[in-house]
């Protein structure tokens, strides 16, 4: 993974030793926003950023779908990241389209030359100003829901006033212990972590599906965020987190309320579109030589994501 320090690379790993044997992940560096308001910093402008992301990363997906979503394509470029990340972290497969970079650490320094932090994505990155608007995806999520409006005429929203307060209270839920809790379980380096983050996480998806079993979605009768960012976590799970991470206590195949949810979700619009499984595998795989240090990638398994989903007779509980 490695990070920056005082704008120097080092290909460090996470430190355990400190925590017990405990992932903990650090916050994001740049935490600016896109505000369509007079004498913003940063204003909605079609064409004006750019967005770096990776196809493996459950976090730079959920901005990959709201961009989809919300009729962003043809106004924010976007540039993937090669799925390997080793020695220098997040690569480029070819350098990318602004600077001609190979690494993604270089366009944190672009931004700050004495950056110091984890090199992570996805970035927003504002070409006007040659710097990084944030690269805190729950908050890039945001932006993209509601700061385009004008420019794309699409008034869809995933964060409607009046859900805000249940929508918030899933999001707390669902991060520490379902979309950082497959993180915390399988980085873990003790017994003691790894059980901990494990029960914790299975717990979490126990609720979620006895939930689903009478709610369509997590909060009322429509789509939200909420269900954006549980879902990037969800279409991981079989492929890599059941396997890779240790988190075989239960596939997301053998809940059946969630795994019709996830089907649903996959198959909304043009989110399939946005799935790489060949880069979720190959990133998780290849890249975590600590964990699988033979680097082979498994060929399964076999999902099928493209059948009914079974949802619309599901009742909305008020």
């Amino acid at each position: 993974m490695g990070k920056l320090v005082e704008g120097v690379w080092h290909d460090v790993w996470y430190d355990t030793k400190s925590s017990g044997g405990k992932f903990i992940r650090e916050d994001a560096g740049f935490r600016d926003c896109v505000e369509n308001k007079p004498d913003a910093k940063f204003p909605p402008e079609s064409g004006r950023y750019h967005l770096y992301v990776s196809l493996a990363c459950p976090w730079a997906h959920r901005t990959l779908i709201m961009r989809e979503l919300k009729g962003l394509v043809k106004h924010i470029n976007v540039t993937v990241v090669s799925p390997d990340m080793l020695e220098h972290g997040w690569e480029f497969s070819q350098p990318e389209p602004l600077f001609g970079f190979t690494k993604m650490h270089q366009i944190y320094t672009k931004a700050k030359a004495d950056y110091s932090g984890r090199v992570t994505v996805p970035v927003l990155w504002d070409k006007k100003n040659n710097t990084i608007v944030s690269n805190e995806s729950s908050e890039i999520l945001r932006m993209l829901n509601s700061e385009f409006n004008d420019l794309t005429g699409n008034n869809d929203d995933y964060y409607p006033a009046a859900l805000r307060s249940q929508i918030d209270e899933w999001n707390e839920f669902v991060y520490p212990n379902i979309n950082n809790g497959v993180y915390k379980t399988g980085f873990a380096t003790t017994q003691e972590a790894y059980e901990e983050a494990f029960n914790s996480l299975f717990r979490a998806l126990d609720k979620v599906d006895a939930h689903l079993a009478t709610h369509r979605y997590l909060v009322g009768d429509t789509i939200t965020e909420a269900d954006w960012r549980l879902f990037t976590t969800l279409i991981r799970f079989d492929p890599v987190y059941v396997g890779h991470f240790k988190c075989n206590l239960k596939r997301i195949a053998d809940y059946p309320h969630i795994q019709g949810y996830m089907k649903e979700l996959y198959q909304f619009g043009h989110v399939a579109e946005t799935v790489s499984f060949e880069h979720i595998k190959r990133h998780y795989y290849f890249s975590h030589k600590g964990i699988n240090p033979t680097q082979v990638v498994p060929k399964g398994p076999d999902l099928d994501l493209a059948s009914a989903h079974g949802r619309d007779d599901v009742l909305v509980s008020k």
